[in-house]
């Protein structure tokens, strides 16, 4: 874990897959956090990012987005909650990682603040745990949908432990029902 006076950085079990915890100032009136600073990203990750485009979500309760990722521009991504909350997810998909396979899932919330680093060459998607939820993500690349990959949400192979009610099967569309199981899918 690093320490910043603005950021709580916490390392997760994938390699460079980062927690990032903004102070939050409160008091009886609301409160308030600085959500991005370069600078203080750059001090207390050690990460020279230049993002080029955000992204603004809408999501009804029990929608599964992902688990999506680019084969050409890869996009690094700084992911947020704003309204509501999610289970944010990330596989890696790189071959020379030492966390090859491996999955992350964690809430993100409105109310707990915090961010998920996810670096280049990862697959990522989130479920909607609230009725409705806004979700705010910055991208170190352009979307490019001639690229777009989408890993399979239930591959066993990976066994991500989506927090669905019981028998519950979760709203996605077409393209994000369509991804491919682990074997069938590209890797970096």
């Amino acid at each position: 874990m690093s320490q910043h006076p603005k950021l709580k950085i916490t390392p997760t079990e994938i390699h460079d897959l980062l927690i990032v915890e903004p102070k939050v100032f409160g008091d009886e009136r609301g409160w308030f956090t600085e959500s991005f600073n370069v600078k203080d990203f750059t001090n207390a990750t050690g990460l020279d990012i230049e993002f080029v485009q955000d992204n603004h979500s809408y999501s009804r309760q029990w929608t599964l987005r992902g688990l999506h990722y680019q084969l050409e521009k890869a996009q690094g991504k700084l992911v947020r909650v704003v309204v509501g909350s999610v289970y944010d997810v990330t596989v890696d998909i790189r071959k020379d990682s030492p966390t090859y396979g491996k999955w992350v899932g964690i809430e993100l919330s409105a109310e707990n603040h915090k961010q998920m680093w996810i670096p280049a060459q990862l697959a990522h998607g989130f479920l909607v745990l609230s009725e409705t939820a806004e979700f705010l993500y910055k991208t170190t690349d352009y979307y490019h949908p001639q690229s777009e990959a989408c890993l399979a949400w239930n591959d066993p192979t990976v066994g991500i432990e989506w927090p669905l009610p019981a028998g519950a099967q979760p709203n996605m569309n077409a393209k994000d029902s369509a991804g491919l199981l682990w074997d069938m899918a590209p890797k970096f």
